[in-house]
């Protein structure tokens, strides 16, 4: 009997014997066998005979069938010389039950937009057995050979979004602001502090028996790190998320509206906005690609006359290989700089105005009620904040939204003349603020005096206090 065939039959004895809760011991008793024959049986390691597999079947009650595998089909024989023995861990009862490792795979693809990648691998040498996987820039890419998935715009969408990593905190949800927000003064970005409040104090710092509004608000990342990695200093920029929330669904609202509305005026306008920014974006670009293509060649300049120098004696070979290190290093960043220059300038140039595509987009909503993150990922493309001005009542922060396709877009507003009424309105609320704020002023002035008399009250040495003096039993005095 084939191994395969008599391992088969041993865990089939072993399954049924421990279904009728029997030891080997007992199965052995009352079959009239020894123990060693059921061990051997049971580890494949004997083929057991006709009469005493006939014991066995009337004892654990049995069809002989059930003891040896099913035959094979041809077709399974051939999947099986082909395919090998391996047994895969797909589970069918989950059928989409992907890890996330295969889900971010799908999402890096290129070929969702209908093109086809060529040599993903490459090996140094035809002795290698393993593959290296080839860098992106290296890689060979036939655009538009099939029909597309999804659209560029979205994959490019994606891709942005993958590179901001979003890590849950205490709350147990990450912020979809995340990797949105920018410094409007620095431009780097804007970090996220969340977490549980503690107990409110007063001015003096004791508990009241109240509890602060949990914290979530962005600050700029260069004030948090600027003792570690930065030479200089920002503000903080301190906002709120809440606030933000607010003002992106209110500007999201009005932006659309008005899209919606007044569709041929806001094409136009968008349109004459695009072609402005191009306008400054491309004579910014030139300026710095031509400063740069002259430094480039003043160092090729240079580092020739190193060369001569070197060669006359009148430059030591180890002057001579400092200074060339360093122009070498100069002129690959410049080389470098001045091909991102070109490419962002090509980029400029082609780029169409995408007006159409943000009305598409609009019309695909009609529940502006509620912010959601699929809202904020599809209109937004970055927020820059303002640092704030101003104190308490008074202060005021200003914050730019860019909406994607579009960019920053200003809406007409008609100017409202105010009546005498709302004038005087206005100034009476001025008027009250400005009261209710000297009155805290000097609530808080007293308040402290108050405190600051307690504390040298207590801080006072005390005179001692005299005690009388008792007589005992044999004419001694203490206190």
């Amino acid at each position: 009997m084939p191994k395969d065939n008599l391992l088969f039959l041993g865990s089939r004895i072993r399954s049924m014997r421990k279904k009728c809760g029997l030891t080997q011991q007992a199965l052995a008793d009352q079959c009239g066998l020894a123990v060693k024959t059921i061990q051997d049986i049971e580890k494949g390691r004997k083929n057991p005979s006709y009469e005493t597999l006939s014991l066995l079947i009337e004892r654990l009650g049995i069809s002989p069938d059930s003891l040896f595998p099913a035959k094979a089909t041809p077709e399974d024989e051939l999947t099986q010389r082909v395919m090998g023995k391996h047994k895969s861990n797909y589970n069918s009862t989950e059928p989409y039950a992907w890890r996330g490792n295969t889900i971010s795979d799908i999402l890096s693809k290129p070929e969702y937009m209908g093109h086809t990648v060529n040599f993903r691998t490459y090996k140094e040498s035809y002795k290698d057995k393993r593959s290296k996987a080839t860098p992106k820039e290296d890689l060979v890419i036939f655009e538009d050979t099939q029909e597309a998935i999804i659209d560029k715009e979205t994959w490019e969408r994606v891709q942005s979004l993958r590179k901001t990593i979003r890590r849950t905190d205490t709350i147990g949800e990450a912020n979809p602001l995340t990797g949105l927000m920018f410094c409007a003064d620095c431009g780097a970005k804007m970090y996220n502090h969340r977490g549980k409040a503690g107990k409110a104090r007063d001015w003096a710092g004791r508990p009241n028996g109240k509890r602060r509004p949990d914290r979530d608000e962005y600050n700029c990342s260069r004030y948090d790190l600027g003792n570690q990695r930065y030479d200089t200093y920002c503000t903080t920029h301190l906002i709120r998320t809440v606030v933000v929330n607010e003002l992106l669904l209110e500007a999201i609202k009005e932006v659309c509206n008005y899209a919606q509305n007044n569709e041929a005026a806001f094409i136009e306008q968008v349109c004459s906005a695009s072609g402005e920014r191009q306008k400054k974006a491309i004579k910014t670009i030139r300026q710095r690609k031509q400063r740069s293509e002259k430094r480039a060649d003043e160092l090729s300049r240079l580092i020739r006359k190193l060369y001569e120098d070197n060669v006359n004696g009148k430059l030591s070979d180890k002057l001579f290989e400092q200074m060339l290190h360093d122009f070498e290093l100069e002129l690959d960043g410049l080389n470098t700089s001045i091909t991102q220059d070109q490419q962002e300038l090509d980029r400029i140039s082609s780029e169409s105005v995408n007006a159409e595509k943000f009305i598409a987009l609009v019309k695909r909503y009609t529940d502006f009620s509620e912010l959601t993150p699929a809202m904020i990922n599809e209109f937004i493309e970055k927020i820059l904040v303002h640092q704030a001005e101003g104190k308490g009542a008074s202060r005021t922060q200003e914050i730019e939204i860019f909406f994607n396709f579009v960019g920053k877009v200003e809406i007409p507003h008609e100017e409202v003349e105010l009546t005498e009424e709302e004038i005087a309105a206005i100034a009476e609320q001025e008027r009250r603020r400005a009261k209710k704020a000297e009155y805290n002023r000097r609530y808080m002035q007293k308040n402290r005096k108050q405190w600051k008399e307690q504390q040298e009250q207590a801080q006072e040495p005390q005179e001692p206090i005299e005690l009388p003096l008792v007589q005992d039993e044999k004419g001694a005095l203490s206190a």
